[in-house]
């Protein structure tokens, strides 16, 4: 089957080509977002853009005993502005030498088709349902930090951006930057000065510190990593010059954890560490340690509804359910970290309902086979929920 075959006969794929078809880099989404807010006009779907253009549909509820849900994808892709060719190559959708943007096309498309037969279906039984498509997800997650929660009625929230068919992630790690500074308070030459004990490199002196300081996993349960810590770099001296007797170095750190309390955990190591080294250096070198937090944490909540309703449900359309945890970020963790209009914390998912390959790459594809499982999977869940 060639492409424009494929396209007349399946609306979703046609919807996910167009899609795809429309560059949107980060904070570059204007045409995408206008092309949908003009799809959904077409197709009687509430839609509006908010103040940073971001994209609402709201499809009311038709039976007000059962509660609404929210599903949430963007917009921005990784890539620039250049003309985007969508090819087929067997059960494979790919784009013409540059990224195809499945990432996260595919759940907007997986979201948008699903409201288009939800909103023109006036029998359907349903508590609602709200859809966020958010700029710069890739970037800066800007999009997503210009939401106005408070109009949301949702608490449960799936957001359409795993790379696998029938994952439910239920909780994603933290982005923490930390930043080691040693300082030494002599300097001096490095053959004349060299044997006074008040002078201390503070390139050594970083190195010993960085040596007695976590790397790697710090706390996992069974095969999922839970909490980590990853020296990104260290500087000291001049790799030229060896005459110096430094007098002051830093290097940085990532902390990932998808628990507060394993993160503040660490955290307070690492202090106690540097807190020991001020005390053996002390009138000699200081060192010091500061944490800044980049992207909060998405912990598990407590209540287990979403994941047992959608491993049942995945198992009876065929397909076989992951439900684990992820140790990198999403903006499951904005939501995680916000409030509904009642007041209520938010219970996201990262949801996968395609098979997406190479993300961010050049050879970036999609199985357009799973994403029609996918939007059966999307529909047999809405169905159980409701």
């Amino acid at each position: 089957m060639d492409l424009k075959t494929l396209r007349q006969e399946n609306e979703l794929i046609d919807l996910f080509c167009n899609l795809a078809q429309i560059p949107s880099p980060s904070l570059g989404e204007e045409t995408v977002a206008n092309w949908i807010v003009d799809y959904c006009k077409k197709n009687n779907i509430n839609c509006e853009l908010d103040n940073y253009k971001n994209v609402h549909i709201n499809i009311e509820a038709t039976d007000s005993k059962k509660i609404p849900l929210l599903l949430s994808a963007h917009m921005d892709v990784i890539g620039d502005d250049s003309a985007v060719k969508v090819i087929l190559d067997g059960d494979l959708i790919k784009a013409d030498g540059r990224t195809l943007g499945a990432d996260d096309k595919a759940g907007v498309a997986q979201a948008l088709y699903f409201a288009k037969k939800l909103a023109n279906d006036k029998e359907y039984k349903h508590g609602g349902l709200e859809i966020i498509f958010t700029r710069d997800e890739e970037s800066g997650m800007t999009g997503i930090r210009n939401i106005d929660f408070s109009k949301l009625k949702s608490k449960y929230v799936l957001v359409l951006d795993s790379d696998k068919l029938g994952q439910l992630l239920t909780s994603g790690a933290s982005y923490t930057i930390a930043k080691l500074v040693v300082n030494s308070f002599k300097g001096g030459h490095s053959g004349i000065d060299i044997g006074d004990q008040t002078r201390e490199n503070a390139a050594k002196l970083l190195a010993d510190l960085v040596a007695d300081l976590p790397q790697g996993v710090f706390y996992s349960e069974g095969e999922d990593i839970v909490t980590s810590c990853n020296i990104g770099g260290i500087s000291a001296g001049n790799l030229d010059v060896t005459n110096i007797i430094n007098t002051h170095g830093e290097a940085t750190y990532s902390i990932r954890s998808s628990c507060v309390e394993k993160e503040e955990e660490l955290k307070n190591l690492m202090k106690f560490v540097v807190d020991d080294f001020n005390k053996e250096f002390a009138g000699i070198a200081e060192a010091g340690i500061t944490f800044q937090e980049h992207m909060p944490a998405f912990e598990k909540v407590d209540d287990n509804y979403i994941p047992i309703l959608f491993e049942a449900v995945a198992k009876k359309a065929g397909i076989t359910p992951e439900i684990s945890s992820f140790h990198a970020g999403a903006e499951t963790h904005i939501y995680a970290n916000q409030t509904n209009s009642k007041g209520e914390k938010f219970a996201p998912y990262l949801v996968g309902l395609a098979n997406v390959y190479n993300m961010h790459s050049a050879n970036e594809y999609v199985d357009y086979t799973t994403m029609i499982q996918g939007q059966k999977l999307l529909e047999e869940f809405f169905k159980a929920y409701n």
